[in-house]
């Protein structure tokens, strides 16, 4: 599909709608998980990058505490004063920012207002995160405009004090951590028990091809806060006997090899997919850093199974959309990635073969499912930024 300017159409609606001086021009990615699912919320690793579809911010800032929006996919606008922030149950999109705000003064810093206009190219409700992405992109034009001294760790962080608490979606940190602080080129390696995170370069002959599967997740909620219920379960159950631990990631295969008896068979299966794909994220680390692309791609296959199998978030369009990537020219690894239900996968396909993948998995999976998927090659890309203009 031919890519949105984000950029361009933010402009070209900031002219129209808040005329007068030139704005600013702030952008954060979305993201795409390769290996580490439902990981984050049990203390353990994630593979993510920051990919090359971004949501912008054209804004300019007031002399009083007023932010007056508009959003150019939804064709909304929401104000709203510093002094007064609450949800607005009409432009809900608007509740990023408006948490953004909500944390950033929480925490004490002091915000000027803004006319802003929000674009992006971050397909909405498809799991590459447009939340985050609003959400950082929104904190770094707070910083900026305002002045703040404002690490990007921090943001992250009060970003997703911002979905978690103000939006009221318990997400993990890793969607804000690596729209904040992506590298082009690079996956980043989040601890989600420490906040530590390493940098990981991907190789140059390889990309990222992200297949939507058009399916949306409708169980996502409800199956998501029951996983999260069954994986604390587990770590209950198994601190009777290793009283150490504190998360899943604190258990190893071989304890549950030895202690696999005494949980509820659900719980088991839970508990071994979460503790197997850590294992599998370090090993996938480390076949990057050796250059075995292909033992990465086995990985991300693997983790695919667990997920289905141990974890039960995939669903038939996930499934058959990972094997026709599998079949497909190129193809190293195929998953599905995100909480389930629907949405994406992720295939890391080599390069010279990516308009051929495309072209087979997209026609295969539109005349089975009846409908035409979208299907993204992307690149590893730079975290949030100001943009500078011409």
């Amino acid at each position: 599909m031919s890519l949105i300017d984000p950029l361009h159409q933010a402009s070209d609606a900031f002219a129209q709608r808040f005329p007068g001086a030139a704005p600013r021009f702030f952008q954060a990615p979305g993201r795409v998980n390769l290996i580490g699912e439902h990981t984050d919320y049990n203390g353990g690793f994630v593979l993510p990058v920051a990919i090359d579809r971004q949501v912008v911010l054209a804004a300019r800032a007031r002399n009083d505490e007023l932010v007056r929006l508009w959003s150019v996919q939804f064709e909304q606008s929401s104000e709203f004063a510093l002094d007064q922030i609450a949800p607005d149950a009409t432009a809900r999109w608007s509740n990023y920012v408006r948490g953004v705000a909500w944390a950033l003064r929480g925490k004490g810093h002091c915000l000027q207002g803004m006319d802003a206009v929000v674009a992006g190219s971050v397909p909405i409700g498809s799991g590459l995160s447009s939340s985050a992405a609003m959400e950082v992109a929104s904190a770094v034009a707070f910083r900026a405009l305002s002045g703040l001294g404002l690490p990007s760790v921090e943001l992250a962080l009060l970003c997703q004090r911002a979905e978690n608490e103000f939006v009221g979606i318990k997400c993990g940190l890793m969607d804000q951590y690596v729209s904040a602080l992506g590298q082009r080129g690079q996956a980043l390696l989040i601890d989600c028990r420490s906040l530590e995170y390493q940098r990981v370069p991907l190789p140059p002959d390889v990309a990222i091809v992200v297949c939507d599967t058009m399916k949306r997740r409708g169980l996502v909620d409800s199956e998501y806060n029951a996983r999260r219920r069954e994986c604390e379960r587990g770590v209950e159950l198994l601190q009777q006997h290793l009283p150490g631990i504190q998360y899943l990631r604190d258990v190893t295969s071989a304890d549950l090899a030895r202690l696999g008896e005494t949980l509820p068979p659900i719980v088991l299966r839970r508990c071994r997919h979460v503790v197997s794909e850590d294992e599998r994220t370090l090993r996938a680390v480390a076949a990057l850093r050796a250059g075995r692309v292909e033992e990465f791609g086995r990985l991300m296959d693997q983790s695919h199974v667990s997920l289905r199998d141990d974890y039960q978030v995939s669903c038939r369009e996930l499934d058959r959309m990972v094997e026709l990537a599998r079949s497909a020219p190129g193809c190293l690894g195929a998953r599905m990635t995100g909480a389930g239900f629907g949405g994406c996968t992720v295939n890391l396909v080599r390069a010279d073969s990516a308009d051929a993948f495309v072209q087979q998995v997209g026609s295969t999976y539109a005349a089975e499912m009846r409908i035409m998927p979208e299907i993204y090659v992307c690149e590893a890309s730079a975290g949030a930024a100001e943009l500078v203009t011409a």
